[in-house]
């Protein structure tokens, strides 16, 4: 049985083009990218779990955001 690449953590190559070839042409734009570009990533906190970030984030002196990308580059290498 696969995996649902729209829950599945690290989607395969190609596991969306039963999707794409549903798409009408005039809906969708092929684009090449841009190296440069980045990626926004709107992440909600709520509760005891705010509050730690809050209270890591005055002792720490970093901004929330910042302590955040760093728990996600930890947690990268860490499954690497």
């Amino acid at each position: 049985m696969g995996t649902d690449p729209w829950t599945d953590p690290d989607p395969t190559p190609g596991a969306f083009d039963g999707d794409f070839a549903t798409l009408d042409p005039r809906n969708a734009e092929r684009h090449d990218g841009d190296p440069e570009a980045k990626l926004m990533i709107l992440v909600t906190v709520e509760g005891e779990d705010a509050e730690r970030l809050q209270r890591l984030s005055e002792l720490t002196g970093k901004k929330s955001s910042d302590l955040v990308a760093e728990l996600l580059r930890d947690a990268d290498r860490s499954a690497a």
